[in-house]
C-alpha cells in the first residue's frame, strides 16, 4: 500500500518531478563543463581545471542518478517482486564514490602544481566564469534537493549533494582567484584547491554512508518506527501486544512487517478490518510504505493482556 505525494509545479520550465529535475541537472552540468574547460584553458588556473574535472564527474553522477530513478520507478516483476527501489541506492552509492574520485583528482592536481609551479593568467575571466558557475549550481542543487525531499529520492538527494560539492568547489576557486589577483601569489590557487578537496571528501562520506545504509537494509529512523508504534497503540483496546517489528528501505519505498496479538475470540473479518485501518494510518504518516501484519491470537496463559476476552463484543 502506498501514498505518493509529488509536486506537479514547474521549476525553470521543467516539471518538478524526479525525472524532470534529473534532466535539468544533466543539462546544467553539461553547460558548466563547457564553461569551466574553456576558462581553465584561457587562464591556466589549476583550481579552475580541478573544478572542471569535478563538473565532469558531476555529469557522470547526474546521468547515473537519472538512470537509477528511471529503473526504480519500474513496477515489480517476476524477478523483482519487491520492485526496483534499490536502483536509487545503488546510483547514490556510485555518485558518492564519484565524489571521492573528484576530491582525489583535485588534491592530486593541486599538489602537482605546488611542486611544479605555474602562473595564472586572465584572472578576471576566471572570476566571472566561476561566479556564473556558482549561480547555476546553486539553482540546480536547490531544485534537486527540494525535489528529493518531496519525493524521498535517495538518488536525487545524492545528486543535490554532488552539485553542492561543486558549489563549494567553485566558491573556493573564486576566493583563490581573488587572492591571486590581489596578492600576485599563484601558490594560493593550489592551496585553495586542496581545501576544496577536503570539503568535497566530507560530502562524499555523507553521501556514501546514507546510500550504503539502504543497500544493507538498515532499519528506518527511530522517529519513523515510533510513529508506527504510535499508530498501533491508538488501538490498544483491540491490540494486546506488538512484537517482531522489522523495517527497511529501498529507494523511497519503505517495507514494514510486524506481529500483533489480538483477543482469540475476535473474528477474522474484524481482525482484517483493523489491519486495513492500521495500514492506512501508517501509510498516511510515512507515505510510500508496504506493510505486512501477522495476527496471533492470545492464549489462556497470556499475562500481557489488558483486555478481558469475555468482554469483547462480537459483531
Amino acid at each position: 500500500m502506498t501514498k505518493e505525494t509529488g509536486d506537479t509545479k514547474k521549476i525553470l520550465g521543467v516539471p518538478a518531478t524526479k525525472e524532470g529535475v534529473a534532466k535539468l541537472s544533466v543539462i546544467a552540468v553539461s553547460l558548466l563543463v563547457v564553461m569551466k574547460v574553456v576558462a581553465s584553458i584561457l587562464t591556466g588556473s589549476i583550481s579552475i581545471r580541478a573544478d572542471a574535472v569535478h563538473s565532469v564527474i558531476d555529469l557522470s553522477g547526474v546521468v547515473i542518478a537519472f538512470i537509477g530513478i528511471i529503473i526504480a520507478r519500474k513496477s515489480p516483476d517476476k524477478q523483482h517482486v519487491y520492485g526496483h527501489g534499490k536502483a536509487e541506492d545503488i546510483a547514490a552509492f556510485i555518485i558518492g564514490v564519484l565524489i571521492f574520485v573528484a576530491a582525489g583528482t583535485i588534491a592530486y592536481a593541486a599538489i602537482e602544481r605546488l611542486i611544479v609551479g605555474g602562473a595564472v593568467e586572465l584572472v578576471t575571466v576566471g572570476i566571472y566564469v566561476t561566479l556564473a558557475a556558482i549561480m547555476i549550481n546553486v539553482i540546480v542543487a536547490w531544485c534537486a534537493l527540494r525535489a528529493a525531499k518531496s519525493s524521498d529520492s535517495v538518488a536525487l538527494e545524492a545528486t543535490g549533494r554532488h552539485l553542492l560539492a561543486d558549489v563549494w568547489s567553485s566558491v573556493a576557486v573564486l576566493v583563490g582567484l581573488i587572492l591571486v589577483r590581489l596578492t600576485g601569489l599563484n601558490i594560493l590557487d593550489s592551496i585553495v584547491a586542496l581545501i576544496v578537496a577536503i570539503l568535497i571528501g566530507r560530502i562524499a562520506y555523507q553521501t556514501t554512508k546514507k546510500a550504503f545504509s539502504g543497500l544493507m537494509d538498515v532499519k528506518l529512523p527511530a522517529e519513523e518506527e515510533d510513529s508506527i508504534i504510535a499508530s498501533i497503540m491508538e488501538h490498544s483496546d483491540q491490540v494486546l501486544n506488538l512484537h517482531k517489528l522489522r523495517s527497511r528501505k529501498a529507494g523511497n519505498q519503505r517495507y514494514i512487517d510486524l506481529h500483533l496479538v489480538m483477543p482469540k475470540n475476535v473474528s477474522l473479518e474484524e481482525a482484517h478490518r483493523l489491519c486495513d485501518h492500521l495500514e492506512q494510518d501508517i501509510v498516511g504518516k510515512l507515505r510510500i510504505v508496504d506493510v505486512t501484519i501477522h495476527i496471533e491470537p492470545c492464549t489462556d496463559e497470556c499475562d500481557l493482556c489488558s483486555v478481558s476476552c469475555t468482554s469483547i463484543k462480537q459483531e
